[in-house]
């Protein structure tokens, strides 16, 4: 039952957090899909480890692509636009 909950907990926040970056790139006047390349990676890393965990899917696979995912989304921050102060 913990488990259940904890992953719904988890997918509302995770729709939440798109909305917010979503939103928030707007107000920005943030376009291009270069630049949303890095949070799309992020969230493909707790969709991932979400089906994993309940798939049974955890293991030498799993990781490997939470790795590249990491690294990709790292690369990826290249092409964020700078802030002005």
């Amino acid at each position: 039952m913990v488990p259940i909950i904890l992953t719904l907990i988890l997918v509302l926040l995770l729709v939440f957090s798109i909305f917010f970056v979503i939103r928030r790139r707007k107000k920005a006047g943030i376009t291009g899909f270069k630049s949303a390349l890095t949070p799309i990676c992020f969230y493909l890393i707790a969709v991932v480890n979400i089906l994993a965990y309940w798939f049974n899917f955890l293991g030498l696979v799993n990781w490997g692509m939470t790795v590249v995912l990491l690294i990709l989304g790292a690369y990826f921050t290249r092409f964020m636009p700078i802030a002005d102060k």
